[in-house]
């Protein structure tokens, strides 16, 4: 993708209003706590400790807008702590300028590396050091700044301690996971009834199983239909697969077909009414007629065989899903420690040596965020030394503005640099008419700036640039009550919103972090995920007499994570200006299809797995140990360009000892055969796939080493 091209479509997207669900009592609840910080500093303290305060009450409840499966509260709590903490450090060097060039040097160093943790902690550090700028800036003296950062502090504790007080839909985020879960389960099992070998996007379940870790506190109070349905839901796509898929012994034609798509049809069904009463809280609501398709004897005469089995097993995954749903299918009483199936979730003193860590495995050159890290932390000191030379006063602007759109990613960089250059005019235009109209004091520009944030709470996952109007105006409004002259404000504002956008889109294209040259290695990382997924599940049949479901579970997340990492640095990469030097697009799409098959296949090998007292399948091991060290092999390949060679799974699956027609007694299931013949498929598709040039499908080790 050309430059030209890249600066058009990131601009765009940047500009976009996108239609999103509203939350008005959330938004509600925030603006009323910025009023209530806001109005009391106001009264007590005077304008300059109220639009501190104000920073903080808005920053504390911007946090807990952020996707996270942690308490609002806590969110809200951390923020205003750190923000005050950062005030008041910032204020005390401030005097010193080359201290203080050093401290916001490192503050914003540390803020960037905070995008190891995860999204949430990177916005709530980045936005922490951008709204210090300002801070900084209000207080008079090392007095004035404690009290400042107090209130500061105070903010936070106000818009923590309404949440806490006017809980608005408890628990909605880790509903809406599962319920998300569930729904996605349900339209895959409708789409096999068109297509058997459909493909799944595994996020939905991925999101669940995030969102359903929790620490020992919210184990004691999570409602009963959040406990146990993610784990039904992520053992029905496996069923739902085998049951559709030909190769596992029912025809793409005829009435065991149309039976089968019946049975898909009603699970779709049950599993939509589940998600409505999950997501709502309420009881479930179903079609007599689904239930009488699940439940009818049909299954057992029209069926047989896996088909048959895998009817029976769905039947009594989808009761549980409904019990579950109920709230009737676990223990309502959860001890007060944590249940053998719950997902721990670290608390926030032990989260600190997770962070930690994951911040100091980004400490290498190849490395994305420590390259975001030296990038912001670079221009926000540049920034400032842009914003003093320039002669209009308020220089701390320019940082802040490039503090606040930079992003590991260069499209969303550009994308919020172009939408926070939009909504300042628009913004900063509108506040204008206003000031120019009303001419408010403090206690109408305090008013109006509670106003212009309750509709940035509203409005902010409309679009970047909504938001930004809002805040734009906001700012305005709040410094306008500190006592700034507003016509100097608009200039400024526009001016270095423009330098500080500007700073941050260039620091993008002279210290890059592309993904383009970067999609083999994910794509090898993946390919390596499916081969030991599928190896895991091949031993279970192997020895099912040491059984071991959570190596398989293990396993599949691995492969889940890896799929997920791929599609986003695909995603990344397509808005890329830079030379084709990954992987064409063409086979990107080709490959990601075959390794989503290869995925599959071993999954509906999952759905099978024998019990411990099966004898084991013959060449199973050999099998499972060839899928290792000829996918580990093939990422090697792919890393270095080559075509990996699959010589050593055909030989494995030319030996086996099963035959296709039987289905002997001692554990020889032709499901297994047959499960190895799609893996050997998949493997060989992989290969055609990143054959640009339309060679064989199969290619020799010694033509893949030339």
């Amino acid at each position: 993708m050309s430059w030209l091209r890249a600066l058009k479509e990131t601009a765009r997207s940047g500009l976009e209003i996108e239609r999103q669900r509203l939350e008005p009592l959330v938004a509600l609840r925030g603006a009323a706590g910025l009023a209530l910080v806001v109005g009391v500093s106001l009264f007590l303290f005077g304008p300059e400790i109220a639009a501190s305060s104000a920073f903080g009450a808005f920053q504390a409840a911007i946090a807990t807008f952020q996707r996270s499966w942690r308490p609002r509260p806590v969110l809200a709590l951390v923020s205003g702590a750190s923000l005050a903490v950062s005030t008041f450090v910032g204020y005390v060097s401030g005097t010193h300028v080359v201290l203080f060039l050093c401290l916001l040097g490192v503050w914003t160093f540390l803020s960037g590396l905070a995008w190891a943790a995860g999204p949430t902690g990177g916005i709530i550090a980045s936005s922490n050091v951008a709204i210090m700028l300002v801070t900084i800036t209000l207080p008079t003296s090392v007095v004035d700044a404690a009290a400042h950062a107090g209130m500061i502090a105070a903010g936070g504790f106000v818009q923590a301690a309404l949440i806490v007080l006017f809980p608005v839909r408890r628990w909605g985020a880790q509903r809406d996971a599962l319920a998300d879960a569930l729904a996605a389960e349900a339209d895959y099992a409708r789409r096999l009834r068109h297509d058997p070998v459909a493909p799944f996007d595994p996020l939905p379940l991925m999101t669940a199983r995030s969102a359903a870790a929790v620490t020992p506190r919210q184990a004691r109070r999570r409602p009963a239909e959040l406990h146990g349905a993610r784990g039904v839901a992520e053992r029905l796509r496996p069923v739902l697969a085998s049951l559709a898929d030909p190769a596992m012994g029912v025809p793409r034609d005829g009435l065991e077909r149309l039976w089968v798509n019946e049975l898909l049809g009603a699970a779709g069904s049950v599993l939509d009414a589940a998600a409505r009463a999950v997501r709502h809280g309420e009881p479930v609501h179903l079609s007599a007629t689904d239930l009488g398709v699940l439940k009818t004897p049909d299954n057992d005469v029209i069926l047989v065989g896996p088909a048959r089995r895998a009817a029976d097993r769905l039947a009594a995954l989808l009761d549980d899903v409904l019990e579950i749903a109920e709230g009737t299918g676990t223990d309502s009483g959860i001890p007060s420690d944590l249940a053998p199936d719950t997902r721990h979730r670290p608390t926030l003193v032990k989260l600190i040596p997770v962070v930690l860590t994951s911040m100091r495995r980004e400490l290498h050159h190849g490395s994305s965020v420590m390259r975001h890290a030296i990038r912001v932390a670079v221009v926000a000191v540049c920034g400032y030394f842009v914003g003093e030379a320039v002669p209009l006063g308020h220089g701390y602007w320019a940082p802040m503005t490039a503090v606040m759109v930079m992003r590991p990613e260069f499209s969303q960089t550009y994308a919020r640099s172009a939408g926070r250059f939009g909504g300042t005019l628009v913004g900063v235009g509108l506040a204008t008419a206003v000031v120019q109209t009303a001419h408010p004091d403090a206690r109408l520009s305090a008013l109006l700036a509670v106003v212009c944030a309750g509709l940035m709470y509203l409005l902010m996952r409309t679009g970047y640039a909504v938001g930004q109007v809002c805040v734009a105006a906001y700012v305005v409004f709040l410094l306008g009550m500190a006592g700034d002259d507003w016509s100097q404000t608009v200039t400024e504002r526009i001016v270095l919103t423009l330098v500080g956008g500007l700073l941050a889109m260039i620091s993008y294209a002279v210290y890059p972090a592309w993904e383009t040259p970067r999609l083999r290695n994910r794509l090898a990382e993946w390919l390596v995920a499916d081969g030991r997924y599928a190896a895991t599940v091949i031993d279970q049949y192997a020895d099912p007499a040491s059984r071991n479901v959570e190596d398989v579970r293990d396993a599949l997340v691995a492969t889940r994570e890896a799929r997920v990492a791929w599609q986003e640095a695909l995603a990344t990469a397509q808005h890329e200006p830079v030379r084709h030097r990954g992987i064409s697009r063409a086979a990107a799409t080709d490959a990601q299809h075959a390794l989503a098959q290869l995925g599959r296949s071993a999954m509906v090998l999952e759905a099978h797995l024998p019990s411990a007292s099966a004898a084991p399948v013959p060449g199973a091991a050999e099998l499972a140990d060839a899928l290792r060290r000829a996918t580990e092999k093939g990422a090697k390949a792919v890393r270095e360009r080559r075509l990996p060679d699959w010589q050593m799974v055909a030989d494995a699956v030319a030996h086996w000892d099963v035959p296709d027609e039987q289905a002997a007694p001692s554990g020889g299931d032709p499901v297994v055969h047959r499960g190895a013949a799609l893996l050997q498929d998949a493997l060989e598709e992989f290969t055609r796939a990143l054959d640009e040039r339309g060679g064989s499908t199969r290619v020799s080790s010694t033509l893949a080493e030339s």
